[in-house]
C-alpha cells in the first residue's frame, strides 16, 4: 500500500473511546456508596448524561439483587464482581455473583404476567430490562453467574475528516 493510500486509511478510521474497569466488591449492602464511587469514573465517557444516570440505577439495582438474593446466604466476604466496558457506542455491565442461580426467562415471564411494576420488591429486573437493549444471565456451576447488561447509542464523538490534500479529485 502506497503512503497516500496508508494515510487515507487512517484517516477514514473513526475516532473511538474505550474505557474498561472491573471490581470485587463485598456482599454488603453498605458497600453500595463505594460502587457508585468507582462508577462515575465513567462520567467522563461521551455517552448521553441520562443513559449514564440510568447505567448507575442498573448497576445499584444489580448489585442489590446480587446481594440481597444470590448472597443471601453466603458470608459478607464473599465478592460481587463488577465489569464495566464502555465505549464510544455501547455498554456493557457484568455483574458476576456466587449464588445459586435462578430462572431468568422465568421471573421475568411472571413479571410480564403480574405487572410487577409498582411493586415495593422484585423491581430490579424489571428496571435493567428496561436500561438494556439486551440483558442476559448465565449460570456456569463453579465459576458464579454472570447478570449481563448490554446497551448501545449514537456516538458523540466527532466524525474524523480527511484533509483537503488526501481528498480524491
Amino acid at each position: 500500500m502506497g503512503t497516500i493510500q496508508a494515510l487515507r486509511a487512517s484517516f477514514d478510521i473513526a475516532l473511538s473511546y474505550q474505557q474498561t474497569s472491573c471490581i470485587q466488591i463485598c456482599s454488603d449492602p453498605a458497600a453500595l456508596g463505594s460502587l457508585l464511587n468507582w462508577f462515575n469514573q465513567f462520567q467522563a465517557a461521551p455517552m448521553p448524561r441520562q443513559l449514564w444516570l440510568q447505567c448507575q440505577i442498573a448497576l445499584a439495582e444489580g448489585f442489590t439483587n446480587a446481594v440481597r438474593h444470590a448472597h443471601a446466604h453466603l458470608p459478607v466476604t464473599t465478592p460481587v464482581v463488577i465489569e464495566m466496558a464502555v465505549s464510544d457506542r455501547t455498554i456493557d455491565l457484568r455483574i458476576w455473583d456466587q449464588g445459586p442461580g435462578f430462572d431468568f426467562h422465568g421471573v421475568l415471564a411472571h413479571q410480564d404476567h403480574q405487572g410487577d411494576r409498582d411493586a415495593e420488591q422484585g423491581r430490579g429486573l424489571s428496571i435493567l430490562r428496561r436500561v438494556a437493549d439486551q440483558l442476559s444471565y448465565d449460570s456456569d456451576p463453579g465459576k458464579g453467574n454472570c447478570l449481563h447488561l448490554h446497551k448501545t447509542y449514537p456516538s458523540h464523538l466527532p466524525a474524523r475528516t480527511q484533509p483537503e490534500s488526501l481528498k480524491s479529485t
